[in-house]
């Protein structure tokens, strides 16, 4: 009996430390999520990093801790173009998004007056179909009898099939390109959306053209979400396989393929494990580096 009424009383103070204080209810509403998260997310890239320090012994594993893979994956010469390679796609595919993204953004945030929710669903229109359907339209039109090839020797202005159209980082890029453009679009466009009207006015006001007004206020204003727009499109492209597959080819090939190969094909997980955390520490710190320096043009612009 007194146990009960000790637990009952415990329970009626945690009850009202729970109604008093906002914390513990956030922490309440927080933790189904947080507990997903740590399970479907933490556990696993913590048994990633725990493989990365094993070694393949045939068909079995050793798990005597080693740092081998790590010496194999940043050691050898093969591996350490792949990251450059992979990096220096991924930023390409970026900056091109970002560029060609802007202007899109920029158009439904101050051209548009009404109907706006429209032009936002015609931006998702890629999402309406498969990630491969969208990558293998894109072989069709780049292949060697494809659209462009088909339509330019139609008119005369090639006698031959360009071949560097497609199978090769080009295509990789223009495929990359053109499947994240939404994930550009959409947070530049928030960004631009909840700029005040009146900074804008107060700076034509003031006697600056449609341009300096742009440099001035409308840009720095927008950074934060350029730069979400970058990181969300770097970091994954970082790590597609699917799309250096598909359109790559040989010299198309990126980090990620080679991940694929080593977990599915060669069967040498801890290796396959380094080179996956190696190149989460490539596109972290490359990522820290772009949002540092971004941070600091704004600054000098402000």
């Amino acid at each position: 009996m007194r146990v009960k009424v000790a637990m009952g009383g415990v329970t009626a103070r945690l009850a009202r430390f729970y109604r008093r204080s906002e914390g513990a209810r956030g922490l309440a509403l927080l933790s189904p999520t947080m507990i997903i998260m740590v399970a479907a997310l933490a556990a696993p890239l913590a048994l990633l990093t725990l493989y990365s320090f094993w070694t393949q012994a045939g068909y079995g594993v050793d798990t005597t801790l080693t740092l081998a893979q790590y010496a194999d994956s940043l050691g050898r010469p093969t591996y350490r173009a792949l990251f450059y390679r992979s990096i220096e796609i991924s930023a390409a595919v970026t900056l091109i998004t970002v560029l060609l993204a802007y202007p899109m953004a920029y158009f439904v945030a101050f051209g548009v007056e009404k109907s706006k929710f429209i032009w936002l669903i015609l931006l998702t229109i890629p999402f309406w179909t498969s990630y491969l359907l969208r990558i293998f339209a894109w072989k069709l039109i780049l292949g060697y009898n494809g659209v462009i090839n088909s339509g330019l020797m139609s008119l005369g202005l090639i006698h031959a099939p360009l071949e560097f159209l497609l199978y090769n980082p080009f295509a990789v890029v223009v495929a990359l390109a053109h499947a994240w453009a939404p994930f550009a679009i959409l947070p530049i466009y928030v960004s631009l959306e909840k700029i005040d009207r009146s900074l804008l006015e107060a700076a034509s006001d003031l006697g600056d053209g449609p341009v300096r007004r742009f440099l001035r206020v409308t840009l720095p204003l927008s950074l934060p979400g350029v730069i979400g727009a970058a990181v969300l499109i770097f970091v994954p492209t970082t790590g597609d396989y699917v799309t250096p597959a598909l359109v790559g080819g040989s010299g198309g090939v990126m980090i990620a393929n080679v991940i694929e190969e080593q977990f599915d094909k060669v069967g040498n997980w801890p290796l396959g494990a380094a080179l996956a955390i190696a190149s989460m520490a490539a596109v972290g710190i490359a990522t820290l580096l772009f949002t540092g320096a971004m941070r600091a043009a704004a600054r000098r612009i402000h």
